[in-house]
């Protein structure tokens, strides 16, 4: 029986009672707990263990204990979605829930600039982003936007994926070739600001997105956040599910990864904004994220006079 990601949203209670149990109580202590292996991944009980086991792995704590790793292997057998995951937290992950005093989210073009290097615009990059041609792939999309969308941002991301009819040098892959692509994020003739990132950046925006949840959403608790960022990082590099985590991992480095943001009205630089551009290793394709947690309509009610 397989469960898939989306049939049914995980009850909030068992999210919030498995963060508490992982937090508060020594991991040795929770074995009892997984004493009972499962039949169906729908019975009572099995969702939240299912989320425990997830919040023990961003712990540190959820493998290497017998009653843990066979109750984590019946879950596979079960198809549980949790079960894709790692059963460790992985070196790449090692920003989740860590938060730096003064440093919040990137609001403004300045702000991206101040902390991240920017990649600088050529009109060889613009020559290119006019020969980009879309490749739509709504369920990849989707599975992109889900971090955002399962934390309640105020507004759908817009995921959109691009071709190249040959390789584009990396230097090129810049705001220039980016405001080329027909995105409606960067749509009312206002500048953009690009710079280069990292992966363990990226995929720490997406856990994030759904860990913490949007200013009118829910956080998703650990195991589901970090469900939804991995899922979201893969449709972005547009690997199968079947890639191992670590041969992912492994595969960032041939990406080239951005960050941009822009004075256009999809980017409202007052609560959360973020735009991330991917150029996979063969350099012909791209896949654009942009999400914003401003509420479209109450910005616009209180503009008016």
């Amino acid at each position: 029986m397989t469960v898939a990601v989306g049939d049914v949203p995980p009850p909030p209670e068992a999210r919030a009672v498995a963060a508490r149990l992982a937090k508060t109580q020594p991991a040795p202590e929770l074995d009892s707990l997984f004493v009972e292996l499962p039949d169906d991944p729908r019975a009572p009980g099995v969702e939240t263990r299912a989320c425990l086991l997830g919040e023990l792995a961003l712990l540190g704590a959820g493998a290497g204990r017998p009653r843990v790793d066979a109750y984590a292997e019946r879950l596979r057998a079960l198809g549980h979605p949790l079960a894709w995951l790692p059963g460790s937290r992985l070196d790449i992950e090692h920003r989740f829930m860590v938060r730096v005093r003064g440093l919040g989210s990137v609001k403004t073009p300045r702000q991206l600039r101040a902390r991240f290097p920017e990649a600088p615009s050529s009109e060889a990059g613009a020559d290119a982003g006019r020969l980009a041609f879309e490749v739509p792939d709504d369920a990849r999309a989707r599975t992109a936007a889900r971090p955002f969308v399962a934390g309640g941002w105020a507004r759908t991301p817009e995921v959109r994926f691009f071709e190249l009819p040959s390789p584009l040098d990396p230097g090129d892959f810049e705001a220039a070739f980016l405001q080329q692509l027909p995105l409606h994020c960067l749509e009312g003739g206002g500048t953009a600001v690009a710079c280069v990132t990292t992966p363990d950046d990226v995929l720490n925006e997406l856990f994030s997105a759904a860990y913490y949840g949007g200013v009118g959403g829910q956080g998703q608790g650990g195991a589901y956040a970090r469900l939804h960022a991995w899922k979201s990082l893969y449709a972005l590099m547009g690997l199968p599910a079947d890639v191992p985590h670590l041969d992912a991992v492994r595969r960032t480095p041939d990406h080239r990864w951005l960050r941009f943001l822009a004075s256009t009205p999809w980017f409202h630089h007052d609560t959360a904004d973020l735009g991330l551009a991917v150029l996979d290793a063969s350099r012909t394709r791209v896949a654009v994220l942009a999400a914003t947690d401003t509420d479209v309509m109450a910005s616009d009610a209180s503009a008016q006079p």
